[in-house]
Order: C-alpha cells, then sequence, then structure tokens
C-alpha cells in the first residue's frame, strides 16, 4: 500500500487523544486505505491486534448491524478488559444515527478507546451529529491522489515522459484504483461509470430528498461544461428550462442539487472573495467536479478543454495543500484563485501556454493591477519559462504539482 503521507500525519497527530477522527471523502478516494495504513503502523509499533478493532460496514459479515445499539453492543463485546483499544469504523454512516454509540463509546469512563471513523458523504456530519459530536470530533477531509501520490504507484512505463504521465494522470483521472487497472479507455472509463452511478444513488438518492438522477446529472454536465465560468443556480434553471419540454425547473430546487452533490463531494464550490473589502461573498461562484477521470467519462477527453481541466487540477491541489481557496474579485477583474491559509495569500492564475502575447498580457493584467506584497504566480504548460514580470512569477504547472509549495 502507497503511504498517503499527508493525512496520516494529521491523523497521527491526534492519535491517543478523546477527539473522534472523522475521515470523509469521495467514495474510492482512499479512505479505507488509510485506515488499513494505521492499523498497520499501529501494530508495527506494538499494539497487539486483539487491542484493534477494526469494521468496514461494506462487508457482508456486518450486513446486519445497521442500528446504532447493535453497534454499541458490537464494539462493547469487543473492547479487551484492560488497555486502550482502537476502533477503526469504516464506512459508518451505513448505520442509522452511528453517532450515538460513537458519542457514547468515546465518553465512556470504563473504556479507554481511540476512535477512528469513515464515510463517503457530509450527511455524516450534519447539524445535528454534529451537535451531539460537538467539541468531540476532528474531521479530516480526503482528496483522491495528488499527481505527486500518483507517481509513486509506479504503474506506468518508466521510459514514459512526466509530461506523458501527466497527460494520463488528467485523462484517468486520481482515484487510487484507477492505477490498477489496465490503462485502456473502456475498462476505466466503465469502473469510473460505477464509482459515479454509486455516489449518485447511494450518497445522493439514498440520503437526500432529490430523486431526480436525470436532473441531478444534468447539474454535473452543466458545471463540466461550464468549468471555470462564474455560475449560479438562477443560470443553470435558465439554461436546464430552455432546454426542457415546457417545464420550469426552479432555481431553489438547482440550489437544493447542487448542495447535495457537494455532499456526496462529487463536486466542490469556489465561492468568489472580494480582495479589496477582504470579504468573502456569497452570490456566483464556480464549481468543480473533484475527479478529472469521471469527468471525462461523463464528457469525453478533449485537448480543446485542457485549459479547464488544468485549473481543477489547480483547484484541488491547493486545497491538498491545506489552503482556502476563493475566486479573486478585484474591481471589475477576476484573478483565477486566492488561496488562504492563517495569515498567508496567495494569487494564482493558470493558463494552457503563455506564448501568446494577447494570452499573455491577458492573464497578467488582473494581478498586476493588485497592489499588495503577497506572492502572485501565473501557471502554464510551458516548459520555457518566461521572465518573471514586475514580481510576478510564471512556473511550470507540472513542476509546482511535484514541489512542495
Amino acid at each position: 500500500m502507497i503511504q498517503r503521507t499527508q493525512y496520516m500525519e494529521r491523523l497521527k497527530s491526534f492519535k491517543d487523544t478523546k477527539l473522534i477522527k472523522v475521515i470523509t471523502g469521495l467514495r474510492r478516494c482512499g479512505k479505507s486505505t488509510l485506515l488499513q495504513l494505521l492499523k498497520q503502523e499501529l501494530l508495527e509499533s506494538g499494539i497487539a491486534a486483539g487491542h484493534i478493532i477494526d469494521i468496514n460496514f461494506e462487508l457482508m459479515a456486518y450486513d446486519e448491524i445497521r442500528d446504532y445499539r447493535r453497534l454499541y453492543k458490537l464494539v462493547r463485546e469487543m473492547i479487551p478488559s484492560r488497555g486502550k483499544c482502537y476502533v477503526l469504523l469504516d464506512e459508518v454512516q451505513q448505520v442509522n444515527q452511528w453517532e450515538k454509540a460513537v458519542n457514547s463509546l468515546s465518553i465512556e469512563t470504563d473504556i479507554d478507546v481511540d476512535m477512528y471513523v469513515t464515510g463517503s458523504n457530509a450527511y455524516m456530519l450534519s447539524s445535528d451529529i454534529s451537535t451531539l459530536l460537538s467539541g468531540r470530533y476532528v474531521e479530516i477531509k480526503m482528496l483522491p491522489l495528488s499527481f505527486k501520490e500518483y507517481l509513486l504507484f509506479d504503474h506506468l512505463p518508466a521510459d514514459m515522459s512526466v509530461e506523458d504521465k501527466f497527460r494520463q494522470y488528467i485523462k484517468y483521472g486520481c482515484l487510487p484504483a484507477v492505477t490498477t487497472l489496465p490503462q485502456e479507455d473502456n475498462i476505466i472509463n466503465e469502473f469510473l461509470r460505477g464509482i459515479y452511478n454509486t455516489v449518485i444513488i447511494k450518497d445522493v438518492v439514498a440520503r437526500s430528498n432529490n430523486r431526480n438522477v436525470e436532473l441531478l446529472e444534468k447539474i454535473v454536465r452543466y458545471i463540466i461544461s461550464n468549468t471555470g465560468n462564474i455560475i449560479s443556480s438562477n443560470k443553470i434553471s435558465g439554461f436546464l428550462s430552455s432546454q426542457g419540454k415546457g417545464e420550469t425547473v426552479k432555481s431553489a430546487t438547482i440550489t437544493s442539487y447542487l448542495a447535495t452533490l457537494e455532499k456526496a463531494y462529487i463536486v466542490y464550490q469556489a465561492d468568489r472573495f472580494d480582495i479589496k473589502g477582504k470579504e468573502q461573498l456569497k452570490t456566483l461562484s464556480k464549481f468543480y467536479v473533484t475527479d478529472t477521470g469521471i469527468r471525462n467519462m461523463l464528457m469525453g477527453y478533449s485537448d480543446g478543454d485542457m485549459g479547464h481541466v488544468l485549473e481543477t487540477i489547480v483547484y484541488f491541489e491547493l486545497l491538498r495543500r491545506g489552503y482556502q481557496v476563493f475566486i479573486g474579485k478585484w474591481y471589475d477583474s477576476e484573478v483565477d484563485f486566492l488561496a488562504i491559509r492563517q495569515n498567508t495569500r496567495k494569487y494564482f492564475q493558470v493558463t494552457l501556454s503563455l506564448m501568446d502575447e494577447s494570452v499573455k498580457k491577458r492573464e497578467i493584467a488582473p494581478l498586476a493591477t493588485i497592489r499588495d506584497n503577497y506572492e502572485k504566480t501565473i501557471l502554464s504548460m510551458d516548459k520555457t519559462y518566461i521572465t518573471d514580470h514586475e514580481g510576478i512569477v510564471f512556473r511550470n504547472i507540472i513542476d509546482f504539482l511535484l514541489s512542495s509549495k
């Protein structure tokens, strides 16, 4: 198993605390593997196997455990009479009101447990659950593989250039299981279609009031077609209504469906941020599909859309690095990304190439007008580096992805 160092370090930073570690993220992004890596590390550190309770609720062996009372009883019976016990519950959202059992186990004084749970949708951290677990949990949001992690799997020919490996990463996406499959369109697309359908049916339709699968897929396709564009529920509503047979899709319905898709981690929303006013704006946002492989499976792979795909990859890379990521608004101009972490700000423009002088001027313009001393970078696929312009740094995207900053 390939180490997911970033997430493992975060898990370990909360090890042996009373906080419940809740690992969330898109299905098949690596949560179960992370728990197994943790279990392996615990065993190697000398923890006895009997002091590690490892339950995966997607296995038939636990198919009857769908009620929090049965979950509680099962775990209590497995806890040893003495010593600390590590409890690993995978895909715990399969158990109704799981949080009641986990909360009780974490606070009972006659046992010493260290709790870790994973889940594939944010309903498991709804407002009601968050209230019950308030102050007792930490959420670790997991994303699919970064390009640097993807290369660790070493599943591509050794003589393949890093540029070609990057194109493969873009084409087939960053879910870990993709690296174990034959690198063929039909096989990988079939796998990704299965993941996508599972997310839509199990994590969206089954856990919300939004039951219209056709509408959900239309919204996802609209988001993909408009990657990089500012959109709103009203825009999507107007477009879908114009495409229908006299039927109107209400803006409020679109808003509800977008929230549902976000809760399943299939799309992420980037809000706008008024740089001058230093405030987050709640109207008009950009949306990004989490995995480029799923994106390509739904809409087809095309080099002509590479600029928008690159923007998607940079967005999620900034999230992996711990930034809050916004669309920067500076008067009437827009910066692709404003990345904020603690007291640090960074500005990013993303484009395929700067070789065209008009494109270069267009990408420089919004950054040049921002009069502060924060780092400003333009990322492109250019190998021939252009001289930095008045403090604006030009970087190759692959170099950026393979670096630590």
